[in-house]
């Protein structure tokens, strides 16, 4: 049984599928990093990390595969790839292999398919969002769009998002409907442009993702900024832990 702190997706998967995005609580690791953080390159302390992913372990039928996250779009496989791999997503065919991102702001993906048949994560920050890790994730799955449900975990929420103005443009250079998902971070008079915007990550997600065809989405709303007592913020404390989001399909 899954500690009650940690979230399992809300969504319509088969019964074949499993997975959850744990919390900060849980764990033995020390102030600032208190306690289930995940990450072994943060700079906590190694047996603390250790001990924590020892915990995790006896939630999963294996290893996860444990990526070296680089904000890009490379999507692993699954008994293929090894652990460490630099890539930002991974998919999974077989019973009993682990996708796993780790986050604190910016957004875990999980993906299922409707049959059964195939699993994946991917860690969208803004960079690989906009540099279109969901649709090579969503490529890597080879199935249907139409078959495909997504759960958006837990990210930086929108009003707290504060992003440049170059963010904005990378996403509306593919897509102007993007425009819809940024507002001005203070109001500006007529005649000046805004030097910040926030941004709804989860929106972006979104229009992403039924471009892709994939309508099935799930998920999304909280934010990892503002509830210090669940989870890491990178954006709100810098020296910080890292969560995990991790799919699998059972045997």
């Amino acid at each position: 049984m899954l500690p009650n702190e940690w979230l399992k997706p809300d969504w319509p998967a088969p019964a074949n599928v499993r997975g959850f995005m744990t919390t900060r609580s849980g764990g033995v690791s020390q102030a600032p990093y208190a306690s289930f953080n995940l990450a072994a390159h943060v700079g906590d302390d190694a047996l603390s990390v250790a001990e924590n992913r020892s915990i995790l372990r006896r939630h999963l039928p294996a290893e996860p595969l444990w990526l070296t996250q680089v904000h890009g779009d490379r999507v692993a496989e699954a008994g293929v790839d090894a652990e460490g791999t630099e890539a930002d997503a991974s998919v999974a065919r077989a019973p009993g292999q682990v996708c796993v991102v780790m986050t604190a702001d910016c957004l875990p993906v999980l993906f299922c398919d409707a049959a059964g048949t195939v699993v994946a994560a991917a860690h969208a920050g803004w960079r690989g969002l906009a540099g279109g890790v969901l649709e090579r994730t969503v490529e890597a799955m080879r199935v249907p769009p139409a078959t495909i449900m997504a759960w958006l975990g837990v990210a930086i929420g929108p009003d707290n998002f504060e992003v440049g103005p170059e963010v904005r443009e990378a996403f509306i250079a593919h897509d102007p409907l993007a425009g819809t998902a940024f507002r001005p971070a203070l109001p500006g008079t007529l005649d000046e442009a805004p030097h910040k915007w926030l941004a709804d990550i989860y929106a972006l997600a979104h229009i992403r993702l039924a471009r892709l065809g994939v309508t099935q989405v799930y998920g999304g709303g909280l934010c990892t900024l503002r509830d210090a007592q669940r989870f890491y913020s990178y954006r709100r404390e810098q020296k910080t832990g890292r969560m995990a989001s991790l799919i699998w399909l059972a045997e």
